[in-house]
């Protein structure tokens, strides 16, 4: 059974705080009784006769025939003193307000010590919420020379409560302690459903918006919103999945990657047949009888999810809930989206990648975060102008020119979805904050072919969330349209000035130009990222929402909503310096352009997709060919191995590259992308994916065999043995594609690959000179 003290009823919290004081508890309750006469609560008279009629009957339930003839003198007294205290508490607890009983303490405590400072004490882990809440609001109230010595007991009572209501994350506790005070963990309280933690999620966007209400300047913090949201506790997860006998499914992380495999789709359907407790379903309501028609997203925020070095991005479903039917309709959606949040837990990415943390003993359970969606409607549309996602440190440079320090953000039109996945022939803006006007591409041309081809929003009269062509949605009467796009003409980008009167829709490019060179919004949310970074004492990963708003007409102002905040994932934090003068035959490849900085050591095996093998596959052969990786990702589990292949490594086409997951490559030390047609890897900076891997600390980079200053050891990947058969020798067929390259039997060596961003080079190379000659 698990001690909840916030189920407690009023009389039982008296009955502990009066434990505190096991000597002054007679003289504190007699005052009790004092003011319950005084106030006309009950008179004297009754009061005894009712005491005395309980000590009889209990009396009788302890087994006495004749009370007054079996029950010594003494005895009696005894029972009658004990009935009198908790007839005292009772009356009191449900009559009379909790401040009153408190003075009482501190006055029988003052006559008892006149000349010392009044603090009352009880322990706080054992205390019921109400009365931590009532003892912090006293503390605060305090005059500040007076609370400054109370202040360790006022700290003491918001951890316990932060602990108990938001997150037990110790990283995460030490910074809260230091902002939230007793109103905002109240206000949580009140938009929480359910007793458990509300998760990390919800508990990051809190502690961000807690920080910046009091940190930043006013003209800084007109400019920032946060969403109205609401919590449902991870203890209505466990509510759910008892009510609907689905606790077998908690052993599911220890089965075979093959048996999670297997299970989740029905795991998955279970969960959207399962019922909900009657009174979250009157909570969901009145969510959305205060909301009316705004559409709200529903949030993964598990226990464990945007803490400090696990962030589980992407791990946990997200679902849009358009809101644009009735009542009944909107919360059966509302219901659903709900369960498939939960049924996330058993994902073979989430299990798996728990596996990877070392956090599969760890008891995972699912809060939930409902907020409103921000955007405009725009006819039958509804969307923002702009989403993304914003980093305080710049971990991809693509131009010297760039300070790492001044932040990064990751654009797009409409929802911010489209930011945070590896989508087929689509790309966000990349945003270096130091230098909003750089970009990775070098003509007008680049540019519109590795800009956002699609848009993510919410379609008001199919009720849907939708994904449609920038060209049928974008239209010359939009507000702001100067501010998100461009006209491609010839061989350059034209500003639009002014709305023109007739444009080819076909022509603009979606850019930001107008919101990034034209209004301060770089600067707003620099200093925003910059306020949250010094208060986390560490480097932080938001999610935003871009409002744009007419200010009296003097121009644009850029609104900015945030919707998340966790710690920013870790990536190399060691020196890197290239070795110099490797001699060729020792050159698995060098390559060049832009990276992150890394370093490899150690690599026993190579990977190796063949491009043109892969290209001349079947789609369904390709997604075939993912699993595949999977299966040699776990054979290879402990052994250090390098992935090279064709294109996007997690594309969700796999006419771009490989559409493997998270669960087919997490064992893996390093990604390679080969591209041969000169087509731009755009960096991932900033994507679920991308952040999957450093967490896990697997280095990706892009292998560009068109650029002149390429080396590839041919003879390596192409001619050596391949070892493929041996490791999966029931998949032998594949050996045409796959090549395993077992570098200790072909070379006698390891090999290491170092990433450089400042020179934009990657160097593999063999750790010594090779022993072997290529065996055709």
């Amino acid at each position: 059974m698990v001690f909840d003290p916030t189920r407690f009823p009023r009389v039982l919290t008296l009955y502990l705080e009066l434990g505190n004081y096991p000597i002054l508890a007679e003289r504190i309750r007699e005052r009790m009784r004092q003011e319950l006469f005084r106030r006309r609560v009950i008179t004297p008279q009754a009061f005894e006769e009712e005491v005395r009629q309980k000590a009889i009957q209990s009396q009788y339930r302890e087994g006495l025939r004749d009370p007054l003839a079996e029950e010594p003198p003494d005895t009696w007294a005894k029972r009658l003193n004990i009935v009198r205290d908790h007839l005292t508490d009772f009356y009191f607890a449900y009559n009379l307000p909790h401040d009153l009983f408190e003075s009482l303490v501190r006055e029988a405590l003052s006559q008892r010590l006149p000349d010392q400072e009044i603090v009352l004490t009880f322990h706080p882990e054992l205390a019921p919420w109400d009365m931590l809440f009532a003892q912090g609001a006293a503390y605060e109230a305090l005059p500040p020379a007076e609370r400054r010595k109370v202040e360790h007991h006022l700290k003491e009572i918001k951890v316990v409560l932060i602990k108990a209501m938001i997150s037990d994350h110790l990283d995460y506790v030490g910074i809260a302690k230091e902002w939230f005070d007793i109103a905002d963990l109240r206000a949580i309280r009140q938009q929480r459903f359910g007793r458990g933690r509300i998760g990390g999620k919800a508990a990051g966007v809190m502690l961000a918006e807690c920080i910046l209400r009091k940190s930043a300047p006013p003209e800084l913090l007109e400019r920032i919103r946060i969403p109205r949201s609401w919590f449902l506790g991870a203890d209505v997860f466990y509510q759910f999945t008892h009510m609907n006998d689905m606790l077998d499914f908690s052993n599911q992380k220890y089965r075979s990657e093959d048996e999670i495999r297997e299970a989740y789709p029905s795991i998955r359907r279970r969960f959207r047949a399962g019922q909900f407790p009657a009174d979250i379903i009157e909570s969901l309501r009145s969510i959305l009888a205060e909301v009316g028609n705004t559409p709200l997203i529903v949030r993964s925020s598990s226990l464990l999810e945007d803490s400090f070095g696990t962030s589980f991005a992407g791990k946990y479903e997200s679902h849009f809930c358009p809101n644009q039917g009735g009542p009944e309709e909107n919360l059966e959606a509302l219901l659903q989206a709900i369960a498939d949040v939960y049924s996330s837990v058993y994902s073979p990415d989430a299990i798996l990648y728990r596996r990877q943390m070392k956090l599969l003993d760890y008891d995972e359970r699912m809060a939930i975060l409902i907020q409103e969606v921000q955007g405009q409607t725009h006819g039958r549309y509804f969307f923002p102008e702009a989403a993304g996602v914003a980093f305080s440190r710049n971990q991809f440079r693509w131009n010297p020119r760039i300070d790492r320090y001044e932040g990064f953000a990751r654009l797009v039109w409409g929802l911010g979805t489209r930011a945070v996945e590896r989508l087929a022939g689509d790309y966000p803006r990349l945003v270096a904050l130091s230098h909003p006007d750089l970009r990775p591409e070098s003509s007008a041309r680049r540019i519109q072919r590795y800009s956002q081809h699609y848009i993510d929003l919410i379609d008001l009269e199919q009720n849907t969330f939708a994904t449609l062509p920038v060209e049928k949605v974008i239209r010359l009467s939009l507000p702001y349209l100067r501010y998100i796009a461009q006209e491609l003409r010839q061989e350059y980008l034209q500003d639009l000035i002014s709305t023109p009167f007739a444009l080819d829709t076909e022509k603009l490019v979606i850019t930001f130009q107008g919101l990034l060179m034209r209004t301060d919004f770089p600067q707003i949310l620099r200093r925003m990222l910059d306020l949250l970074e010094q208060a986390y004492e560490r480097p932080v990963d938001t999610e935003i929402v871009v409002q744009l708003d007419e200010e009296n007409g003097q121009g644009v102002r850029p609104m900015i909503h945030l919707v998340q905040c966790r710690p920013q994932s870790r990536m190399q934090a060691e020196s890197i310096e290239l070795p110099r003068d490797i001699p060729k035959e020792r050159i698995i490849f060098r390559t060049h352009g832009p990276l992150s900085d890394g370093r490899v050591n150690g690599l026993e095996y190579l990977v190796y997709v063949q491009p043109q093998a892969y290209r001349a596959l079947e789609a369904g052969r390709k997604h075939e060919l993912a699993r595949l990786i999977g299966r040699i990702n776990t054979r290879l589990a402990g052994k250090a191995f390098m992935l090279l292949g064709p294109g996007r490594w997690g594309s969700v086409n796999p006419d771009l590259g490989i559409p493997v997951t998270y669960a087919d490559i997490y064992n893996t030390r390093a990604l390679v992308e080969i591209v041969s047609d000169g087509t731009l890897i755009e960096p991932s900076y900033g994507t679920h994916f991308f952040q999957d891997l450093v967490e896990a600390r697997i280095a990706i980079l892009a292998l560009h065999m068109e650029h002149p200053e390429t080396e590839v050891n041919r003879r390596l990947l192409d001619e050596t043995p391949n070892a493929f058969s041996h490791l999966l020798p029931a998949e032998g067929s594949w050996g045409e594609v796959v090549r395993l390259i077992h570098l200790p039997h072909v070379t006698g060596q390891l090999a290491e690959l170092i990433m450089d961003s400042e020179s934009e080079i990657a160097l593999a190379y063999l750790a010594e000179g090779p022993k072997w000659s290529a065996r055709r």
